[in-house]
């Protein structure tokens, strides 16, 4: 059976949200071992799906992209990292302090500005002069072989390889304004696709992307599957329908 429907980009957090919180490692690190929740648009779903309770999600937003002519600051204040430690919250710890308690298997989600989703790399616009949560964490997670989740939604998807243009911000050059650099990365990439094979046992496939009226970025998609995975997909999307845009 097949089916098809409209995610806006809100809508897509929403349920890539729930696919973490669904996924079975880590379900498993509830119950025991370690989980970092670092901050970021998508990741403040996340947030609130494994902890239950909503926020103000712009309070969990350090970098973001917007438009030119938006306000650059909101009058909110910054929620701390959220720590996980056998599902329970350890707000003495931050991002990089729990990095000396984590352990093999650990889970440390991050979320990226880029994707090239078939060759399964990620990127991270780097604005701080240390790299940011990437530069204070990525030795640590390589070192003790963490688990890197990286949830990002696929209107992140750009057509060039993320190593060239990588490589071409970093030529030296003259720059009019700032140019940012773009840190590729790999890591257990979970998109939409991963969000309802977890939830719904369906394959998903893009079908086209972009749209007006507030399906700008939006995504859409087609599902396949046995007749109760289909129909689950379709109660699930329904259920996120109307989810506001974050801002």
């Amino acid at each position: 059976m097949k089916a098809e429907f409209v995610l806006t980009v809100a809508e897509s957090k929403r349920l890539i949200a729930k696919g973490v919180a669904a996924l079975d490692i880590v379900r498993e690190k509830l119950q025991e071992g370690v989980i970092v929740v670092t901050s970021g648009s998508t990741n403040a779903y996340v947030y609130e799906e494994l902890m239950g309770e909503t926020i103000d999600k712009r309070a969990y937003v350090s970098g973001r992209t917007m438009p030119a002519t938006a306000a650059r600051t909101w009058n909110v204040e910054r929620m701390p990292d959220l720590v996980l430690v056998n599902g329970k919250p350890r707000p003495d710890l931050d991002r990089f302090s729990v990095l000396e308690v984590m352990k093999e298997g650990d889970i440390y989600i991050k979320g990226a500005n880029a994707l090239n989703y078939a060759a399964g790399v990620a990127g991270v616009t780097i604005g701080h002069p240390t790299g940011g949560t990437l530069g204070g964490a990525l030795g640590a997670v390589i070192s003790k072989k963490l688990r890197l989740l990286i949830p990002v939604g696929l209107e992140k998807e750009i057509p060039y390889d993320l190593q060239d243009v990588s490589a071409m911000i970093a030529e030296p050059d003259e720059t009019l304004g700032r140019v940012y650099s773009l840190w590729p990365v790999r890591g257990q990439i979970f998109t939409e696709i991963e969000a309802l094979r977890v939830l719904c046992g369906v394959e998903a496939v893009p079908t086209a992307a972009g749209g007006i009226g507030g399906a700008e970025g939006g995504l859409r998609l087609m599902v396949r599957g046995d007749a109760e995975g289909v129909r689950a997909t379709l109660e699930l999307v329904k259920s996120i329908q109307g989810e506001p845009a974050l801002g």
